[in-house]
């Protein structure tokens, strides 16, 4: 019987799929009751690494991306509405919602890692985006959403300002592609076995359990 599961979360913060999963991942976690039992960490992933400061219309995006017709993206928002109802979790699409650059974002998150608060910044920043509206690439909106969480607002936009920060987190982007991470979410278990997608609690618990027997 393992003391400790580390589990990393490959994730980007403009993905509805990873709030849907993580909030699967957690209740598995209370279910199988091993909360002091596992050691999240967080991992950057870009879905748009190239956008624009001015970021995207999202329906433009989808059409772009992803070929989405209106009717299909406005069925996707009603889809993601429904399913983060079941989760407790409120997405507030809205017309002129944007896909952004989230790089800015990951730094803040990494340094929110060095002090025991990067589930919190994660969970507020999924907040912040697709509830209250908020845009996660400007630098004024992450120093404030980096305060509501206990950061120093300092520290924070000197991280924001360092132009290393950012290549750090490359760094671990490139290091998870070279892995075979090619989509988010991604749950990994002990750097060793791991699952793409926003799962349900029972596969979670399978794969949770199958560590804790290891």
């Amino acid at each position: 019987m393992v003391d400790k599961i580390r589990i990393d979360i490959v994730s980007d913060v403009v993905c509805p799929w990873c709030i849907i999963g993580y909030r699967n991942l957690e209740k598995a976690i209370e279910e199988l009751g091993i909360q002091d039992q596992v050691e999240i960490e967080w991992q950057p992933f870009e879905l748009n690494p190239d956008m624009h400061s001015e970021g995207e219309v999202l329906s433009a995006h989808s059409a772009r991306k992803y070929g989405s017709t209106p009717e299909s993206s406005a069925q996707f928002r009603m889809e993601m509405a429904a399913r983060g109802k079941e989760v407790g979790f409120s997405f507030d699409y809205f017309k002129e919602m944007k896909i952004v650059n989230t790089r800015d974002a990951h730094v803040l998150l990494e340094y929110a890692k060095e002090c025991n608060l990067q589930t919190e910044m994660k969970l507020r920043l999924f907040t912040a985006f697709f509830t209250e509206h908020k845009d996660v690439s400007a630098r004024e909106v992450l120093i404030k959403e980096a305060e509501t969480v206990g950061l120093d607002i300092n520290e924070a936009t000197a991280r924001l300002e360092d132009k290393n920060s950012a290549k750090h987190i490359q760094d671990i982007e490139a290091q998870w592609h070279q892995m075979g991470i090619s989509s988010v979410p991604t749950v990994v278990i002990n750097r060793s076995n791991g699952i793409a997608g926003a799962h349900p609690v029972e596969a979670f618990k399978q794969l949770l359990q199958s560590a804790l027997t290891d």
